[in-house]
């Protein structure tokens, strides 16, 4: 679904309208790595002329998101996932296209695997690295992943009103 393309933007406008009125799109993902990029435009710009840096922070995100989306689909039992921690540097402005890798994907799927395995939480932290149209860095952010198993929900119990 994130490589189709009406998909994937049917899922950035519903999911996650900021990123996709930024531009942030997915170009690539497979099982060790996810692409993203973010271009500098109107929408993503700050006023000193360069790519505001949550819309950097949306498509590093991205990047490690959608390699841990790909692996907690349709696992039973089922994953939660949630971002605890996050770090960034930046090196350059970023005043075209922005171009972000999170090579991490194997790391992540183990990470994914230990927690079902031992039915605790396991965490990682992986690395997306941003570059310009010359290669150059402009930024890298890493974000800490949470995994745990979700509680199975117990029914409610039903309550005695005493009007019976």
């Amino acid at each position: 679904m994130a490589m189709h393309p009406v998909k994937s933007r049917m899922f950035l406008f519903s999911k996650l309208p900021a990123a996709y009125f930024s531009g942030v799109r997915i170009k690539e993902l497979n099982e060790e790595k996810c692409v993203t990029t973010v271009p500098y435009r109107w929408f993503s710009k700050n006023p000193f002329r360069s790519t505001y840096f949550a819309c950097l922070a949306m498509a590093a995100e991205l990047s490690t998101g959608a390699l841990v989306m790909s692996n907690i689909f349709e696992k039973r039992p089922r994953v939660s996932m949630l971002i605890i921690d996050m770090d960034a540097e930046f090196f350059k402005k970023a005043v075209g296209l922005t171009t972000f890798v999170c090579q991490d994907g194997i790391a992540i799927r183990d990470a994914v695997d230990t927690a079902i395995a031992t039915e605790e939480s396991n965490i990682i932290c992986v690395k997306s690295i941003g570059t310009n149209e010359a290669g150059e860095p402009i930024a890298e952010f890493s974000f800490t992943w949470s995994f745990k198993i979700k509680s199975k929900k117990a029914s409610k119990p039903v309550q005695n009103t005493g009007d019976e």
